[in-house]
């Protein structure tokens, strides 16, 4: 249960007592109760605008240097700088859980659910690599249009892997996220055909990951939070990208170094994509702790919009009518979506 949910079973336990006591206590006392519950209530809800401010900030920062290190910095390694933000990931996940308790610690209990993690390592890896990969080819408002059809990749693996059938309205709900990108992708003047396979590659791994996760993690024994999965990922990540990176971007290093020296703020730059890489992870775990899945739920639509329009603004890629309309139409299939999965579950 989130610290929420369990606040407001506490303040809706001092409203009741509050209320028994009227007969003994005068109104002043009851009153001066009832402001210290609404104080707090305040303080946490001022924490929570905190923590979506924060998760924003973090998912929209860590995509917008990414875009800006790809395509307008020079640096064309997006197998390496997976690694560098996987780096950070394993680094500070090791920190803020051994060291700062930020949730308690989960051991690895078996070599199958090693496996298992090393497994999911690998498809995460395949998506994060992916989407930086668009990056460089794609605008970011319809690298977020192309990733917003997460929904029916996931819909579509998880029948395949359990054979379970949605509502017919749900799978309904799954045809203007579709369309939505294929009119997008008609009306976007920057087309790349390479980086929208990758964008979609990207965005099919990353549903696979949810669903496989929910498959391989299943049973009591083996499930992990995603801070303690993050922390056992993450280096196996590491030892997966760093070769990958060596054979496959065989200049990455000379090029680092003498973008390092032409650039003074580029170690700077990269250091802070990395630490914004985990921040994003870390402050998803926290607005998810804190909040109703129907409440992320929305806040994850809005925040593609938010990207959406603070890329354009920054970056100043032409857009089209009929790109925002497509854009528009797929959020509007996921809001849809999400809101038939609620109703018919």
């Amino acid at each position: 249960m989130s610290t929420h949910g369990s606040y407001s079973m506490r303040s809706k336990a001092s409203f009741e007592n509050e209320t028994k006591a009227t007969g003994k206590e005068s109104g002043g006392g009851s009153g001066g109760k009832s402001g210290k519950v609404m104080s707090s209530n305040s303080k946490e809800n001022l924490f929570i605008c905190f923590l979506v401010t924060l998760w924003y900030s973090s998912n929209i920062g860590v995509i917008l240097l990414n875009k800006y290190l790809l395509s307008n910095y020079g640096f064309k390694f997006p197998i390496f700088l997976t690694m560098c933000h996987m780096s950070a990931c394993a680094v500070l996940s090791y920190v803020s859980i051994v060291f700062f308790k930020m949730v308690p610690q989960q051991t690895i209990k078996s070599r199958s659910q090693f496996m298992k993690i090393a497994t999911l390592s690998l498809v995460f890896c395949a998506s994060v690599v992916g989407g930086n990969i668009s990056l460089r080819y794609l605008a970011v408002s319809f690298n977020q249009a192309v990733g917003a059809t997460t929904p029916f990749f996931t819909a579509v693996f998880a029948y395949l892997a359990t054979l379970k059938r949605e509502a017919w309205v749900t799978y309904g709900a799954l045809v203007p996220v579709v369309a939505g990108v294929v009119i997008a992708s008609g009306g976007e003047p920057g087309f790349h055909l390479f980086g929208f396979i990758m964008c979609l590659s990207a965005t099919a791994a990353r549903a696979f990951k949810s669903v496989l996760q929910g498959i391989l993690l299943s049973s009591e024994g083996e499930k992990l939070n995603s801070m303690n999965l993050l922390l056992y990922m993450s280096p196996i990540a590491v030892l997966v990208l760093l070769p990958a990176a060596l054979i496959m971007e065989p200049n990455v290093i000379d090029v680092t170094i003498t973008l390092g020296k032409d650039h003074k703020f580029m170690w700077l730059l990269l250091l802070l994509n990395s630490i914004t890489a985990y921040s994003a992870n870390l402050t998803n775990f926290l607005v998810t702790k804190h909040t109703s899945a129907l409440t992320l739920q929305v806040l994850g639509n809005a925040k593609g919009a938010v990207a959406v329009v603070i890329s354009i603004l920054l970056f100043r890629n032409p857009v089209t009518f009929v790109g925002m309309a497509g854009y528009t139409i797929t959020v509007m299939g996921v809001v849809a979506y999400g809101e038939t999965k609620r109703r018919f579950r």
